[in-house]
């Protein structure tokens, strides 16, 4: 399978995407200004600082061509995936409910967060199970993710949140732990920490991050059988 993997001005995890994803398949950048998906079955949009994050992360990035094509993309049944940066995109550009807002302790943080597989039945995470715990990097300054109760509830009874900090391992003050999440139709998922880097123990400490890029190559060659 083919990953498109979006490149803003302000992009700095793009080409650890790529790698991360040809240990699946292929992948290639796609620029911004370019509205050609070339081909991709799946699309990831990388973490970074997209634009300088001026007005408000992702915000400015939302209305880039490459967007407009990954939207429609979307809205086909295309699988995206969104990391850190991404996430934030996706949330703007209402592809993702609910907002990025600052860390409760206002400032940039990295550590090593552990997740807990709240449901391992998704396009993201067939590979691995309900109730596996990962071990993933996470680097943000607005990784609190907020939606309001109705919300939530709603997210709650369709299966929307796929991935929730493990105890103690919330550092930015996320709602309800919620580390992750896709879209109703379930071909849409974002999350805070960076599974690219997670997919190799000798230079990342774990490999748990490749299960998100394996199970979208699943998904995909599953639509394909």
């Amino acid at each position: 399978m083919k990953f498109g993997v979006l490149q803003f001005p302000g992009s700095c995890d793009e080409v650890d995407a790529v790698e991360a994803a040809r240990n699946v398949g292929d992948a290639e950048l796609i620029w911004h200004r370019d509205r050609d998906l070339r081909g991709a079955e799946a699309i990831i949009v990388p973490g970074g600082f997209s634009y300088g994050d001026y007005l408000r992360a992702g915000a400015i990035a939302r209305f880039s061509p490459a967007m407009e094509s990954v939207i429609a993309f979307a809205r086909d049944g295309g699988l995206v995936l969104g990391i850190c940066n991404g996430f934030q995109v996706l949330c703007e550009a209402h592809l993702l409910p609910g907002a990025l807002l600052p860390n409760v302790n206002l400032r940039f943080t990295s550590r090593q967060v552990e997740l807990d597989v709240v449901r391992g039945d998704t396009a993201f995470t067939r590979a691995c199970a309900a109730g596996q715990r990962l071990s993933i990097p996470a680097k943000h300054s607005w990784g609190r993710y907020y939606a309001d109760e109705a919300t939530r509830r709603a997210m709650d009874e369709s299966g929307q949140v796929v991935l929730r900090y493990a105890p103690g391992h919330n550092f930015n003050g996320s709602v309800d732990d919620i580390a992750a999440v896709r879209n109703d139709a379930g071909n849409v998922f974002g999350l805070m920490p960076h599974p690219e880097h997670a997919v190799d123990e000798l230079i990342g400490g774990s490999a748990d991050g490749l299960s998100i890029f394996e199970s979208m190559r699943l998904a995909v060659e599953g639509t394909h059988a």
